[in-house]
């Protein structure tokens, strides 16, 4: 009985030692210099249910994002990749400007920002996005379904939706004190005015070379293609899938009858 003891006592002290190997190994990790992903990073009051919804509204670029990355995948429309590719340009313009401009953020809490806060890059991002698809809904998105009221209701639902959630976005900033009002503004208006010029290149100067690309032995294997002379996509590609779909269904109820 008194050996059993000490042997428990043994394993006792050995545990100890393994442990505080493990919490010494932590403590040398923990001298390390840890720092947020200030890419994903947002905090809000807590409590605060509004700041919470607007913490949440912010990470609308990444949404974004992931649905230019998920329709290049499956679409593999060259007007797409081409807005991407601006997009991406806008961002790294923001970057420019703001180690240019070297305006810091007007946050007050105890973690320091080392990113300049001039101008934002939420609000330049949204505003190039809303702006962009604006124009392209009016100059390029037409004749859906032939319905002059459908569609007129449909442009008005998009544009809407564009232009409110790149305002709650850019308050959102200021109310979770990232920006001040001066560089979420700023912000707005170099996205407005870099979306503008990118929608006119794309639109006068990129789109006529569009055929030559999707010909090129790269776009065929990469099955990239143009759909610029199609007035309305969704509305062309569902009237396709549904002919193709009723030929294949009575293809295959004659081969079932046979």
């Amino acid at each position: 009985m008194f050996s059993c003891f000490i042997s428990f006592q043994a394993v006792v002290k050995m545990a100890a030692v393994e442990d505080e190997a493990v919490l010494s190994q932590h403590s040398n990790v923990d001298e390390s210099d840890w720092v947020p992903l200030k890419l994903t990073l947002v905090e809000y009051p807590r409590g605060d249910w509004l700041g919470k919804i607007l913490a949440l509204t912010s990470l609308s670029p990444f949404g974004i994002l992931s649905g230019f990355v998920a329709l290049i995948l499956f679409r593999r429309d060259i007007h797409t990749v081409v807005f991407f590719f601006g997009t991406m340009l806008n961002e790294l313009l923001n970057q420019l400007l703001k180690y240019a401009i070297c305006e810091p953020r007007p946050i007050q809490r105890n973690y320091i920002y080392q990113e300049y806060g001039m101008p934002s890059a939420h609000s330049q991002f949204m505003w190039f996005f809303a702006t962009y698809v604006i124009y392209f809904v009016f100059i390029r998105l037409h004749h859906m379904n032939n319905n002059t009221t459908l569609e007129n209701v449909w442009k008005t639902v998009i544009v809407s939706s564009c232009v409110s959630l790149a305002t709650i976005v850019s308050i959102s900033r200021v109310y979770l004190q990232y920006h001040t009002w001066r560089q979420v503004f700023c912000g707005a208006v170099v996205g407005f005015l870099f979306g503008s010029m990118w929608f006119a290149a794309t639109y006068f100067l990129f789109t006529p070379f569009f055929p030559i690309v999707v010909s090129w032995r790269i776009s065929e294997l990469l099955l990239l293609r143009d759909t610029t002379l199609i007035p309305n996509v969704l509305w062309f590609e569902y009237k396709n899938t549904r002919q193709e779909a009723r030929l294949r269904g009575r293809k295959l109820v004659s081969m079932k009858s046979q």
